[in-house]
């Protein structure tokens, strides 16, 4: 990851330089009891950005609705007829918060020079923007968007959370540590993105594989404005496996050094109980037996099912199914 170099204008040679155009993008699932003021501080943000000319006029604000059972899309519809700077694109089935922001992603990069994701739940500071669009300006193509602390997690989430960058930074796995999806993409960066097929979405860490001159924004991470949290702890570690089966083989090689350590003990075992029976030492030890049994069965199973698992996401790669299906795409009346 090259951060380094990042001091170009966004204007080719002999040319003026013209203002961005941001597309903030917004993945929104059952959004209804915050979505009215996000979408009132979004739109305030993005005015002011175009009054001081950090953004062009031609910049949007794009809501994504992933296949919410509440008033989420109805809310979305109402902020498009009032308002032109609002689009939305409305997902035909619920596919997860990654493959909702994917979807976002690749309907701004036709439109948008540059492009910030963010959480609906006001939770990623709004006033941040106008740092990643300033690097965007300065000749950075991704921005990511880092927590100063944690002071907002409990101790239990805190702890797991930096213990899951830790371990996959262990695994080998390029992540930026206490990143989540807050974070500023160029068009050349969305291309990029876009030319990766797999299925199992885990975009912290695909994007830093795209490439390009990065950079880092810090900010202060808020409570939860309304509603509830969208990743309880059982979604919490079906991600965190998403995260470290898609992206290291890692595991297979400690079943395989764990195989081959536990084949070195089983022949000294055999050896001590060789030797104990020749000198007549040997004595009929049930428990003994029992627990072996069930050790090496529990190892055994624990090694298949991880084994399973990759082949699981083989399966879902060869399916080649497709990652979302757009419904409906309320764009400006003139496209």
């Amino acid at each position: 990851m090259n951060i380094s170099g990042c001091g170009r204008l966004r204007a080719k040679p002999g040319k003026e330089f013209t203002m961005p155009v941001v597309y903030l993008v917004i993945p929104c699932y059952n959004e209804e009891a915050v979505l009215p003021e996000t979408n009132r501080r979004l739109t305030e943000k993005m005015r002011t950005m175009m009054q001081t000319g950090l953004a062009d006029e031609k910049s949007r604000i794009l809501y994504v609705d992933d296949g919410s059972r509440d008033k989420t899309w109805q809310l979305i519809e109402e902020y498009h007829r009032a308002d032109s700077l609002v689009r939305g694109v409305k997902l035909a089935h619920n596919r997860g918060h990654q493959n909702a922001l994917l979807a976002g992603l690749t309907t701004a990069s036709a439109d948008c020079d540059c492009a910030i994701s963010l959480d609906a739940d006001l939770q990623d500071d709004v006033d941040a923007i106008d740092q990643f669009v300033q690097k965007f300006v300065e000749g950075c193509d991704v921005v990511y968007g880092v927590r100063n602390k944690r002071d907002t997690d409990t101790f239990f989430k805190r702890t797991t959370a930096e213990g899951f960058y830790k371990f996959m930074k262990f695994l080998g796995v390029d992540i930026v540590f206490n990143h989540a999806d807050y974070r500023l993409m160029s068009r050349r960066a969305l291309e990029g993105l876009l030319e990766y097929r797999e299925v199992n979405l885990f975009l912290r860490g695909i994007v830093p594989l795209i490439g390009y001159r990065s950079d880092y924004v810090y900010y202060d991470r808020h409570e939860r404005f309304a509603g509830e949290s969208k990743y309880p702890l059982k979604k919490m570690l079906a991600f965190a496996l998403e995260g470290i089966t898609s992206f290291s083989v890692k595991p297979l090689k400690l079943i395989s050094n764990l195989g081959l350590l536990l084949s070195l003990l089983s022949v000294l075992g055999l050896i001590y109980a060789l030797i104990s029976y020749f000198t007549h030492n040997a004595v009929a030890g049930w428990t003994a037996i029992v627990s072996s049994i069930w050790l090496l069965g529990g190892i055994q199973l624990l090694c298949v099912g991880m084994v399973g698992t990759y082949v699981g996401k083989i399966y879902s790669e060869v399916k080649s199914r497709p990652r979302f299906r757009i419904e409906t795409n309320l764009k400006d009346e003139e496209d």
